[in-house]
């Protein structure tokens, strides 16, 4: 369960932009999309490797 602290004279805008932080930080949204269709093991696997290959290429590009 989310709990939103709210000041005083703290405006209900604030208050909701702070409850929507902290939903999106729980991740429920992320989870609920990858639940609706099934990706075989394989498949995550080989999107981690490509992604993992991609983030040192960019790493190695912006130290050269």
């Amino acid at each position: 369960m989310i709990i939103v602290n709210v000041k005083e004279n703290e405006s209900l805008d604030k208050a909701l932009k702070k409850f929507k932080k902290k939903f999106e930080k729980t991740g429920v949204v992320k989870e609920l999309r990858e639940r609706q269709s099934f990706t075989k093991p394989c498949i995550k696997r080989r999107q981690q490797v490509i992604r993992a290959a991609y983030k040192q290429f960019i790493q190695a590009e912006s130290i050269a």
